[in-house]
């Protein structure tokens, strides 16, 4: 390395340092500088002898990062220096312990969780991304801030990924579009998410990416022209009511031009609103929401607006905190133009999300969502029965999700993602309260808890403490918080029976003359084909073993001579059997309609769908019901244009599987029968009643109910129990 260059870096430091001073978007305190100038010389001093890919030294890249957390996200000078020390105890001598000697617990914190996150390991059989996203999130509940710095120092490799090789450039971008681009949005990052996303294109779909990119660039100067146009109109009347505004035109992102050209099948001259109008007014708090509407009313007078096209940011913010007003024109010479009205601090928090929060919150200023978010974030990490990759998932659909806002009884708002049931809405207002819910009325009116939720609804929870979740209910909500509360209760049920199980099956044994000890317990498993001990006593407490079926095994066992030959003989059957036994234990049986029919189906061959793939059944012509996966290639085209032959499809469990049973009571009619009938159902616990119907006739009482049970003995004993009651003469199966 020359002299000459050296020098040079020498100055390019010293002129970085004064420019993150002077860029930081905070107002720096003497005691703030001091600490973002000693991480500024430890940087130096530990990356001395590293060099980047490109040849440039290696300190400049956290720098960059310390630039971006400073002036575009706005952080505090403890952010700003975990941000220039952010690489220092993975790459160099440096330790955490030096670091919290020298800078501080917080800043020694921020470091370690950033550190954690680039040193993950991670199973093998799970996506990478999956697994590097969970254990991100789980930093969360040391600092929010450690999440924001690493967005920024993402943000700067994709900014300078140009001298890597073109798959480590793929691998990045994709990771980038899967996980960063989505939490800068959750955030609040608008403008971060943007480039992110821009950047993630260029590097995986590189022709899409400069195809539009230089017709973007291509029309720039008549999308000025007409934006000076369409701003001429408005500025006059602006001008004669003293308004303090800027109007400002904003080309969309790539990447949202490429997203409308695939969602609506269209080219880019046809993507109709490629660009969006902002005017940005000066405003008191005091005055704010009015000079919005004011604005308002003053383009529309101008231009017509799309109705349907009216987003009102301001009376019910986005949980990001974004504020806004935003309409949708006919602008001159019949184009569609987006107009987005927001005041400074609008805008501030529109372009910094949580910085600008912190900076104009007060006492009396809520936090924009951002804390309730965390504390909801933090419920789902801490439910560890969720594999990492079905957390992602979850995850980016709560993400990414339009939102709707609905109202309590009482008048609070609640925002929701858009398609949110009712029973969703049970689990957003508290835990316990969807876990009790016995029913929900929607406007004053009861409905079903599948019923979808619109923005506007007052949605009231009925509860009651014997209600607890049953498998249908992950049928009947959409949400992933909703969804991970409920598998958790199934679970801890399905413990509660096997918990019951298992000295029901101590006790059968013992009148079998057989101790239950580890070693019958392995012959149990493997004579019941079950995968582990918790199956077997789940099967006992809800009597899908019975007492023959225990004989049977007693009998099997006693006979030693045969069961060495039955071994025998079925020895080479055991792989295949196992390798059945895996798929066919969780998903057994396919069922059809709200009914969840069992009927005759074909697997489609398109897609070749295998159990516990999510299905639907499609109505053909010559042969039957064809199953098709979801993502199937064809679905689209048979869910637009043969909507009424789809039939709702799903797996079943085979131990959560319950069976449908119709029976008809008849007997002598008596006050209180009725009653009697229902009550002995209902406090059964495993069966579930779907359907009541009961007639009296000149004394001859007729009554018929479906009901839903576990298996045959429920049934059987449930028959046994109703021909008991007082007046009853007949119970029959139909």
């Amino acid at each position: 390395m020359t002299e000459a260059v050296i020098e040079a870096e020498k100055k390019q430091l010293a002129k970085e340092y004064k420019k993150l001073l002077k860029i930081s978007y905070r107002n720096l305190t003497a005691d703030d500088k001091k600490l973002i100038r000693s991480a500024f010389d430890v940087a130096v001093d530990a990356h001395k002898d590293q060099r980047r890919k490109s040849g440039e030294a290696y300190v400049f890249h956290p720098i960059a990062v310390a630039k971006i957390v400073a002036a575009e996200i706005g952080l505090d000078a403890t952010s700003i220096a975990a941000a220039l020390l952010h690489d220092v105890v993975e790459d160099t001598q440096y330790t955490l312990t030096d670091l919290e000697q020298l800078f501080g617990e917080t800043v020694a914190r921020i470091v370690d969780g950033l550190t954690k996150i680039s040193n993950m390991p991670y199973d093998k059989d799970v996506s990478l991304q999956a697994e590097n996203f969970r254990k991100m999130l789980l930093t969360l509940n040391e600092d929010i801030r450690v999440i924001i710095i690493k967005i920024a120092d993402r943000l700067h490799n994709m900014q300078t990924m140009d001298s890597m090789p073109a798959h480590k450039q793929v691998k990045i971008a994709s990771e980038t579009l899967y996980i960063y681009a989505p939490m800068a949005h959750r955030i609040g990052l608008y403008n971060i998410k943007t480039e992110l996303e821009d950047l993630g294109l260029k590097y995986t779909e590189p022709e899409v990416y400069n195809d539009i990119h230089s017709k973007i660039r291509d029309s720039k100067e008549e999308q000025d022209a007409y934006i000076e146009a369409f701003s001429k109109t408005l500025k006059d009347s602006f001008d004669s009511e003293n308004l303090n505004y800027e109007i400002k035109g904003r080309p969309k992102s790539i990447f949202s031009i490429r997203r409308k050209m695939i969602a609506q099948n269209v080219s880019f001259d046809e993507v109709y609103d490629k660009f969006a109008v902002r005017i940005i007014y000066k405003s008191d708090l005091e005055n704010e929401k009015f000079l919005a509407w004011k604005i308002y009313s003053i383009v529309t007078d101008h231009f017509r607006p799309n109705p349907m096209r009216l987003r009102d940011w301001i009376s019910s913010p986005k949980s990001t905190g974004y504020e806004a007003l935003h309409i949708t024109v006919m602008g001159p010479k019949g184009r569609w133009v987006e107009v987005q009205i927001r005041s400074e601090r609008m805008n501030e928090i529109a372009e910094k999300g949580y910085a600008a929060h912190y900076k104009y919150k007060n006492k009396e200023k809520e936090d924009g969502g951002l804390d309730d978010w965390l504390n909801k974030l933090q419920e789902t990490l801490e439910n560890s029965e969720i594999s990492a990759v079905d957390f992602v998932e979850e995850f980016k659909l709560n993400l990414y999700a339009k939102e709707i806002f609905v109202f309590t009884p009482k008048g609070d708002l609640f925002s929701l993602p858009k398609g949110s049931t009712a029973l969703d809405f049970a689990f957003q207002v508290h835990t316990e309260v969807g876990m009790h819910t016995r029913g929900t009325k929607v406007n004053g009116k009861l409905v079903p808890l599948s019923h979808v939720l619109k923005s506007g609804d007052q949605v009231e929870i009925i509860t009651s403490e014997k209600s607890n979740p049953s498998a249908n209910w992950l049928d009947y909500v959409t949400t992933g918080r909703a969804r991970s509360k409920i598998k958790s209760s199934l679970k801890d049920e399905k413990k509660q029976i096997a918990e019951e199980g298992k000295a029901v099956l101590a006790r059968k044994l013992k009148s079998l003359k057989i101790t239950l000890d580890e070693k019958t317990i392995n012959q149990l498993v493997v004579f019941f084909k079950v995968k582990t001990s918790l199956d077997l006593f789940y099967r006992v407490g809800a009597g899908i073993i019975d007492n023959q079926k225990l004989k049977d095994f007693a009998a099997s066992r006693s006979n030693a001579f045969v069961n060495f030959f039955k071994n025998k003989i079925r020895k080479p059957d055991k792989p295949q059997d196992v390798n059945k036994e895996e798929i066919t234990e969780k998903y057994d049986q396919l069922v059809f309609g709200k009914e969840e029919e069992k009927l005759d189906y074909k697997m489609a061959n398109c897609c070749n769908p295998i159990p516990g793939d999510d299905v639907f059944g499609f109505v053909t012509v010559n042969e039957g019901i064809k199953v098709h996966k979801q993502n199937c290639p064809n679905a689209l085209q048979l869910q637009s244009n043969y909507n009424y032959r789809i039939m709702k499809a799903k797996w079943i469990d085979s131990t959560q599987r319950e069976f449908k049973a119709k029976l008809v009571i008849t007997g002598i009619d008596a006050v209180g029968l009725v009653n009697n009938v229902t009550k002995l159902i209902s406090n059964n616990m495993n069966i579930d009643m779907r359907g009541v119907h009961f007639d009296s006739d000149d004394g001859v009482f007729n009554g018929k109910i479906t009901v839903v049970v576990k298996n045959k003995n429920v049934l059987d004993n449930l028959v046994l129990k109703l021909k008991k009651i007082n007046g009853i003469d007949k119970v029959t199966r139909v």
